[in-house]
């Protein structure tokens, strides 16, 4: 597999339909962590821009409870208590002593159970949403295709505030 410089998996040119999907979250779960790298501990708890309380480490911690929902709740049918139980459950809310030590590894944990939960799937395999969640989507059930590209694009999404945040931190910017 080819390597950007900073050492993220390069999604390949080709590939079949699951390999593709898996390739891109797989490059953007590599994003959120090289955004992380070289800050301590208090550098990763600064928040964005006022009035957002957004922080890396929240966001990392976030993603953590992210991978948990969708693919152990909603796919699998997972009855799981929340990864973080400060705040609302979203996993944004920072506890003074749990740093990014201890987070990265949590998260890393939460990625390798939702792919062994999927290896043997088929992309047509539906995962069962909750009501409140189903009101939304419009249907209870959601492919594991649906859930990819979702999970794609709630990276994706994150990692542009990553980035703005790294940058009001360090000025790093890029990846």
């Amino acid at each position: 597999m080819a390597m950007t410089p900073d050492g993220r998996p390069i999604p390949p040119p080709y590939a079949d339909e699951r390999a593709m999907l898996e390739n891109w979250l797989d490059f953007h779960r590599a994003t959120l962590a090289l955004k992380c790298e070289g800050l301590d501990d208090r550098r990763l708890r600064l928040a964005a821009a006022a009035p957002s309380l957004m922080t890396l480490l929240g966001l990392v911690q976030h993603m953590a409870e992210v991978e948990r929902n969708w693919f152990q709740r909603v796919f699998a049918g997972r009855d799981v208590p929340p990864v973080y139980e400060e705040g609302t459950g979203d996993g944004f809310a920072l506890a003074p002593d749990r740093g990014i030590d201890e987070v990265l590894p949590v998260w890393r944990a939460e990625v390798a159970r939702g792919r062994e939960l999927i290896a043997d799937a088929s992309l047509d395999d539906s995962g069962r949403l909750p009501d409140h969640e189903a009101a939304h989507v419009g249907d209870q059930g959601v492919s594991l295709r649906w859930i990819l590209v979702h999970m794609i694009e709630e990276y994706a999404r994150h990692n542009g505030h990553a980035d703005l945040i790294r940058e009001g931190i360090d000025g790093v910017t890029g990846a």
